[in-house]
């Protein structure tokens, strides 16, 4: 078969067969029509309409988060080992003078070639790598495996495939050059918590050793450090992607490991359905304290070579593209940079404005303002390094404690410190808890503001600042709302119509940030399988504990989210019916009731918050993803999904404390075939 040109972008087959062994069916075709079809700017919005976890997967720009870190420019060449469909090809591209690729797929390759036409620096080999690799140039700056070493044994079919692939791949390493392995951990907390392993969708098979097979086999720290040492390759630096390699966020070292509270970002599953067996954050924070972070680490990103200088990077990329920022620390180098210097070398050029104005308000105060300076190019800052605490974690020690006192007393010492020079035309509405770092002595010493990416030229009142960083807090970690609260708000002096309107200002605000386009916690949201906990087991079992489930969601300004939603402990009874009642916080807009995990009629009997009905008949007030049908008994209920709930708008209702919300209802499960021909019957009724 003859080589081709995609655009620029050549596509060598000489070592190609003819046939695609691997291949993820008709989604390819799909996804290889989207790529010819589409710029590069539309795939946000191709990703949302689709809402599939191949298309996210293939096509999300946060899959390069990977690899944009690592030191490469113009003068380097790599070599991309499994390029796929081109995630992470184009990122390579940007820098790099020259990028070879290795496929098996002649369809990814195409993929590949049409997102990246434009570049000139980019050949993608067909074929199996053992047919090509003889063929490969012997002076790679780096070699990427990026998902591939896992198939080690498919790729090299040999008797120590791990060990005889690394001795080839090390041929093709220049002699200062790197080879770059990112891979999940078998130990990955999230296995032990209930995520199925990646490759295998299968429970606790890393875990337990693949004892039922399996093409793919992932490692531990220790069994990649195994591997390098019989290969002969002893220059080995971990980091640690989080919360995985496919689409981190935060990647750390042993420079720099994750502090107590940080790890907060755990439901990632897009792909399929999880159980959750236990608080994945509470535990990172106990492996902290115990110094075992890397050992259950999600996955790791190792660089066999000269270490690269970088000890942390954390990027904020799924944002409006003029605030898409990446924020990386070399050993006392903090460096914020613009990832579309186009779009957001103004926002980086803000922060040193607000950093001059800042720092003029509260000169004389307990408070310093983080020093920074702006990069020549104008894209990117610097800022001093800062040693102490985040504030977030003094206040998190007073929770855990249900010191009350304590709490109000930090509180109160916090307001005092950021009201003064409250009369200037200057606020930092970014000066959060975690924003703030503290030496031991922090009631009698200066506090420093670390980051202040959000600031208003014009003058703000200091219980709006304070009602933010009280309200983003509690949005971080929803075990911090069982503390009682309601002492601190008080302090703010807030009416509730005042607090209402800022968390409605804080919604609006995010929208901004984020843009036209949805996060990635929205896209799991919109995407990703359910979320199946010890207590959707309890008092029954088997496939009917998971039909029979009644899930709670409350919206607090950023839409539902499976992680803050819990099933209550009551059952139904042995003909269907179910009371209970619920605690809702003040902050809630909405309060959504999913009555069971499968196709269902539901009578809605009765729905009250702090003793006032519901009229259960309003389309406005209450409202589902069934269809309502006429009952003399109730709100009956018709669930044409697997999936169904009951959404209830509680915005203009909840008190400043003590909700409760009272539901009763009757439920009883029926087919999927039965629920479509109920579907089918109405829409002939209605059409008449």
């Amino acid at each position: 078969m003859e080589n081709e040109y995609i655009g620029k972008v050549q596509l060598n087959y000489a070592h190609y067969s003819g046939e695609d062994i691997y291949s993820d069916g008709a989604v390819e075709d799909e996804i290889l029509d989207i790529v010819r079809s589409y710029s590069v700017m539309e795939y946000p919005s191709i990703i949302e309409e689709k809402a599939e976890w191949p298309i996210l997967y293939h096509l999300s720009k946060q899959r390069e988060n990977i690899v944009d870190w690592l030191p490469i420019d113009s003068s380097m060449k790599v070599l991309e080992i499994g390029s796929g469909c081109g995630a992470i090809t184009g990122s390579l591209a940007k820098r790099a003078g020259r990028v070879d690729c290795v496929d098996l797929s002649r369809r990814r390759s195409l993929i590949n070639a049409y997102r990246h036409d434009d570049c000139d620096n980019i050949t993608i080999n067909v074929g199996n790598f053992t047919d090509i690799e003889p063929d490969l140039d012997t002076d790679y700056d780096y070699v990427l495996l990026i998902g591939v070493f896992e198939y080690g044994q498919s790729y090299i079919g040999t008797a120590d495939p791990y060990v005889d692939f690394l001795n080839i791949l090390k041929k093709h390493v220049a002699p200062d050059g790197r080879i770059a392995i990112a891979i999940e951990n078998r130990y990955g907390l999230k296995y032990w918590s209930g995520c199925a392993e990646d490759h295998l969708s299968t429970y606790f098979s890393s875990i337990e050793c693949y004892k039922d097979g399996g093409v793919a086999r992932t490692f531990s720290d220790k069994g990649l450090r195994d591997i390098c040492k019989k290969a002969g390759l002893t220059d080995l630096h971990f980091y640690y992607p989080y919360p995985d390699y496919k689409f981190m966020t935060t990647l750390f070292s042993d420079n720099r490991l994750p502090d107590k509270g940080e790890l907060c970002n755990n439901l990632r599953n897009f792909d399929r359905d999880r159980l959750l067996l236990f608080d994945e954050k509470a535990v990172f924070d106990g492996l902290l304290d115990e110094e075992r972070f890397p050992f259950f680490s999600n996955s790791y990103m190792l660089i066999i070579g000269d270490r690269p200088e970088i000890d942390y990077v954390r990027y904020s990329n799924d944002r409006a593209p003029e605030y898409e920022i990446c924020t990386q620390i070399s050993g006392k180098d903090v460096i914020k940079r613009a990832l579309s210097p186009e779009d957001g070398a103004k926002h980086i050029q803000n922060m040193h404005k607000s950093y001059e104005l800042l720092k003029s308000r509260y000169e004389g105060s307990m408070l310093d303002i983080c020093p920074c300076k702006l990069l020549d190019d104008g894209s990117g800052i610097k800022f001093d390094y800062i040693p102490g605490r985040p504030l977030s974690e003094i206040f998190d020690g007073f929770v855990a404690k249900e010191d009350t006192e304590g709490f109000a007393a930090l509180f109160d010492e916090f307001i005092k410190r950021i009201s003064y020079g409250e009369d200037k035309p200057i606020a930092d509405l970014d000066m959060v808890f975690s924003n703030i770092l503290v030496p031991d002595d922090y009631m009698n010493s200066k506090w420093t503001v670390i980051d202040y990416e959000w600031t208003e030229y014009k003058q703000i009142q200091t219980k709006e600042i304070a009602f933010r960083a009280l309200y983003c807090y509690l949005l971080e970690d929803e075990n911090r709302n069982k503390f009682n609260y309601e002492l601190i708000i008080d302090k703010l002096k807030l009416t509730p119509d005042e607090a209402e309107g800022l968390r409605d200002k804080e919604v609006a605000f995010q929208k901004r940030v984020t843009g036209k386009n949805l996060s990635m916690g929205e896209l799991r949201e919109l995407i990703g399988g359910a979320v199946i906990t010890p207590d959707r087991l309890k008092g029954t079992t088997g496939e009917d504990a998971l039909k029979r489930s009644v899930q709670i969601y409350t919206d607090t300004g950023s839409g539902f989210s499976e992680d803050e939603s819990y099933f209550i402990k009551e059952r139904y009874d042995s003909r269907g019916d179910i009371d209970f009642e619920l605690t809702v916080p003040s902050k809630a807009a909405k309060v959504r009731i999913d009555p069971m995990m499968d196709y269902c009629m539901v009578t809605l009997k009765s729905v009250t918050l702090n003793g006032e009905s519901f009229d259960l008949s309003d389309n406005k007030r209450i409202y589902i993803n069934g269809k309502k049908l006429p009952s003399d008994n109730g709100e009956l209920l018709l669930f044409y999904y697997d999936d169904p709930c009951i959404v209830i708008e509680v915005k203009d209702r909840v008190r400043s404390t003590g909700n409760t919300l009272r539901v009763s209802m009757n439920a009883a499960n029926i087919t999927k075939d039965m629920a479509e021909a109920l579907k089918k019957e109405i829409s002939k009724k209605i059409r008449l």
